[in-house]
């Protein structure tokens, strides 16, 4: 197949868009929501009709603290703020009301503490690591039996690769997204990483068992098929079926992007491009890289 032929192509558009999520986590880094880095969540609904979110974020612009307003159901609104004192949380109150104007119900008024914050993150970290480890510990278990061209635990590091380019692109988004649109990441949005990882692992792993029962085949026949093609067979016995499975999940994620509710639409944009990252990466880099590696290999043991 052409990708593998055509792979330092690719490597290259990869490279540009990892330099362009490096460069922009960076500059502007992400924006943390309040389950990082504490503060205020404070949930109204108005029963006799919703105003304009404009409308509320005028409100709230004198008191300074720092609100981020996002619409929920057909009659709420859902702000952060920074972390607010029991005189502040009044006038905040007054202020969605406009000081009595209209009618509101408040479902619930939270705080979340700065410790709380820095121990999600803690987590946040430790709970993508360790996905991506026990990831590499099963592939190089359940590859353990190949061992030529390229050895088992080099398939392992392939896929750390892979998963590396599966995260830092829907990162280096809303990285963009949140110095010029104020998007937020909270630990939704760490859930969609971390099924991005399973998503993604899953389409890599459908293409190099292909490759390791195609080397099989291969040894059986006795027909010495050059690596490179056996691994561009493999991908092409593989693609259609890579890109229908991601193709119903991104269709079924745009959806929920622009007809499901407010609170989810950050969620399932990360998921939409980290499913979209992860498909790329599991047909156009992870196998690709099997080829470059075993070159590498015969250029070092000619």
């Amino acid at each position: 197949m052409q990708i593998v032929a055509h792979r330092k192509l690719f490597y290259i558009l990869s490279g540009l868009i990892l330099a362009a999520s490096v460069l922009a986590l960076a500059l502007w880094g992400l924006k943390p929501g309040i389950d990082f880095k504490g503060g205020s969540l404070f949930e109204v609904t108005y029963p006799d009709g919703r105003p304009e979110k404009t409308e509320i974020e005028t409100s709230l612009a004198p008191f300074s603290v720092d609100a981020s307003v996002r619409p929920t159901g057909d009659k709420g609104f859902i702000i952060r703020m920074k972390d607010l004192t029991e005189g502040e949380q009044t006038q905040v109150r007054e202020a969605v009301s406009f000081n009595g104007a209209k009618r509101i119900v408040e479902k619930r008024f939270d705080s979340v503490g700065p410790l709380l914050g820095k121990e999600a993150v803690g987590k946040s970290f430790l709970a993508i690591a360790l996905v991506i480890l026990c990831i590499v510990i099963f592939i190089t278990f359940a590859f353990r039996h190949v061992s030529e061209p390229v050895a088992s635990w080099k398939y392992g590091i392939i896929t750390i690769v892979a998963l590396l380019h599966d995260v830092l692109v829907p990162t280096g988004a809303f990285a963009i997204l949140g110095h010029y649109a104020g998007f937020e990441v909270d630990t939704l949005f760490v859930t969609a990483l971390l099924v991005v990882l399973g998503f993604s692992v899953h389409d890599t792993i459908v293409v190099f068992d292909r490759v390791r029962e195609n080397l099989r085949v291969s040894h059986e026949a006795r027909d010495r098929k050059d690596f490179s093609t056996i691994v561009g067979e493999s991908i092409e016995q593989t693609f259609v079926r890579s890109i229908n499975t991601s193709l119903t999940t991104v269709i079924a994620l745009i959806v929920l992007y622009f007809i499901g509710p407010e609170v989810t639409k950050h969620f399932s944009l990360a998921l939409l491009i980290g499913i979209i990252a992860g498909t790329y990466s599991s047909i156009f880099i992870g196998s690709p890289l099997l080829v470059t590696v075993e070159k590498w290999q015969e250029r070092k043991n000619p």
